[in-house]
């Protein structure tokens, strides 16, 4: 099995109330061999009048003695790792490496929330008004293709297609093929700069496909994609690994051999455990 998440949210995130021990605790419980504390920090993010308490603001200083404190005492029966997620967009991805250079991450997930810091999160239906929905998306997937031009101080680009949770309609169906060309530029350079992209599960529950979607994936793989991380954007202990199964056999069915995890922001292939 596929044994670390690395992508977890803890009460340290503005939109999670859960104690990183009892995440650590749920992963031990999985018979996880890591697990990875990956906390929200959205640079200069434009807080909602809806939400005041969503800031994204992370608090280095008490979140990095924290979860390094139980790194040493859960030593020897699993592997705590410290990442954080860095919400950018082209305004913010330039601030990415001085921070980063902090402190002492194993992992670093680079994940759009925003195409600009004027436009808000795509959460909120403001960002769609006079657009159609696919020029919407079109513009979020454009934006993270210049997000890799202006930062290379990240590990992966997480949840590609976040957007695509949260259309105001209903009606609306999502459609690979309208942002194909998009999505080229924005894999090939990420596999150019040597960067990886995430399976995020989440998507497998709330959308019906894994960020991001399966066609993505196929052509990240065709591309010569290879650094692939797996992780579930759990934000309470319920959700930590969910998906990971479909995860897995959707790896070996677009003929990867191996997923990705990160030590002190070093790539190393773990073979999967369905290629005999």
């Amino acid at each position: 099995m596929i044994a670390t998440d690395m992508h977890v949210h803890s009460h340290f995130s503005s939109d999670s109330s859960e104690l990183p021990e009892n995440i650590i605790l749920t992963a031990i419980q999985k018979g996880y061999s890591s697990i990875y504390f990956t906390d929200h920090h959205d640079i200069d993010f434009p807080v909602h009048p809806a939400s005041p308490d969503m800031d994204f603001q992370l608090d280095f200083e008490t979140y990095v003695p924290a979860i390094l404190n139980l790194k040493d005492k859960y030593c020897g029966r699993i592997d705590v790792r410290l990442g954080v997620e860095q919400g950018i967009c082209p305004e913010t991805a330039p601030k990415l490496a001085a921070l980063n250079e902090q402190y002492p991450f194993d992992f670093v997930i680079a994940s759009s929330h925003l195409t600009s810091l004027h436009n808000g999160d795509l959460y909120y239906p403001e960002y769609y008004a006079g657009k159609t929905n696919v020029e919407a998306y079109r513009e979020y997937f454009a934006s993270e293709a210049e997000n890799v031009l202006k930062t290379d101080s990240f590990d992966v680009y997480g949840h590609l297609d976040y957007a695509v949770r949260y259309c105001p309609d209903p009606q609306f169906v999502y459609h690979f093929e309208d942002y194909r060309d998009i999505f080229e530029v924005l894999l090939r350079r990420l596999i150019e700069r040597g960067k990886g992209i995430e399976i995020n599960t989440s998507g497998i529950t709330k959308i019906g496909f894994p960020h991001p979607h399966i066609e993505a994936l196929k052509m990240y793989r065709a591309l010569g994609g290879e650094i692939i991380t797996v992780g579930s954007d759990a934000h309470q202990c319920g959700n930590i690994g969910a998906g990971f199964e479909q995860a897995e056999e959707l790896l070996v069915s677009l003929g990867f051999r191996y997923y990705t995890v990160f030590r002190e922001r070093k790539a190393e292939f773990v073979k999967l455990s369905k290629i005999i």
